[in-house]
């Protein structure tokens, strides 16, 4: 059984009287900056001048600075940007504000589990993962609930750090749901592999695969639409509350049989044996050397890709029918 924190667990005492840099105020960043403070701890936030973000920072009460000027301030400094631009703000603005005993949190391991990032020895490292999107951390957390999270320490210099990272998911509520003890390693390659094979990926693809196959039979696109993406939601939802068992006993007994029955011949063994193979280039490092050459090439080959994928067919029709479903637009 995994190892699990709960708010009896944390004291948040032990981040009274520091200052906590969260640098980036995307939808992690903010939905984090505004529970930490809630919970009554000192926060600064760094942020681009002049953003969307920046701006938003700013309607929020905060008084955003760049990220150097956060990291000489902070004693906790949480880097929330996107994993591609980490490496370059930590090197430039973040390690020459390091002093010791500070801590550096995170709450994805990439950069960390690939050594982009490597942090001197007199540092803490740890990570706080909540299991849910910035909007919902925050939503649970002004309801008095809180989004489970993973903690990972991968350093422990003052041999606090542990500590300290269940004293910052218990500011960002996460500790009220519980937290799940965990490593960088375990959390990175799990997570790319979810992504890859199963949530992005692999369902996309299979969408994809869904409305092609019903297209190519002369079936309208319109209604092939609504049953391989629209519906998706409904079974997803009803997974994620009762688990496939129950999601099982909530459809017809004609879905059930035919995905008991059927199931396996879309995900076959050849699918299952390639799941390996992509697991193998996470854990290799071959993924993540392919994905920082992208990024240092100008992303070549991810700007063809995301070109191609948005003149699949079930792009412009997808817009056209979402327009009928008022309660879907933002």
């Amino acid at each position: 059984m995994a190892e699990m924190y709960f708010d009896k667990d944390a004291d948040l005492g032990i981040l009274k009287g520091k200052t906590i840099g969260i640098v980036g105020y995307g939808i992690q960043g903010r939905a984090q900056a505004l529970c930490l403070r809630d919970s009554g701890l000192e926060v600064q936030v760094a942020e681009l001048e002049g953003t969307p973000n920046w701006k938003k920072a700013v309607e929020d009460g905060f008084k955003p600075a760049s990220a150097a000027e956060v990291a000489k301030a902070s004693q906790v400094i949480q880097i929330l940007t996107q994993d591609h631009v980490q490496a370059l703000i930590y090197k430039n603005d973040i390690v020459p504000h390091l002093e010791k005993g500070d801590a550096l949190g995170f709450s994805h391991g990439f950069n960390i589990h690939f050594n982009q990032i490597v942090p001197p020895e007199t540092v803490d490292v740890f990570m706080v993962a909540p299991k849910g999107p910035g909007a919902l951390v925050r939503e649970m957390y002004e309801q008095g609930k809180g989004v489970p999270a993973l903690l990972a320490v991968h350093q422990d210099y003052t041999g606090k750090a542990k500590n300290l990272g269940m004293a910052y998911a218990k500011g960002i509520g996460a500790t009220r749901a519980g937290l799940i003890m965990t490593t960088f390693k375990e959390e990175t390659e799990t997570d790319l592999f979810g992504e890859q094979t199963v949530l992005c990926g692999g369902v996309t693809e299979l969408i994809k695969a869904g409305f092609d196959t019903l297209i190519e039979a002369g079936y309208q696109p319109e209604i092939a639409y609504y049953e391989v993406l629209h519906e998706l939601k409904l079974i997803t939802d009803l997974i994620q509350a009762h688990g496939i068992r129950g999601m099982r006993k909530r459809v017809s007994d004609t879905a059930e049989f035919g995905d008991m029955t059927r199931g396996k011949r879309i995900i076959t063994e050849e699918t299952r044996e390639e799941m390996w193979s992509i697991l193998s280039e996470i854990q290799t490092g071959e993924f993540a050397q392919e994905w920082i050459l992208e990024n240092m090439t100008g992303r070549p080959i991810f700007r063809a890709l995301e070109k191609a994928e948005a003149e699949h067919p079930i792009e412009e029709i997808g817009a056209r029918l979402r327009e009928m479903m008022p309660w879907m637009k933002e």
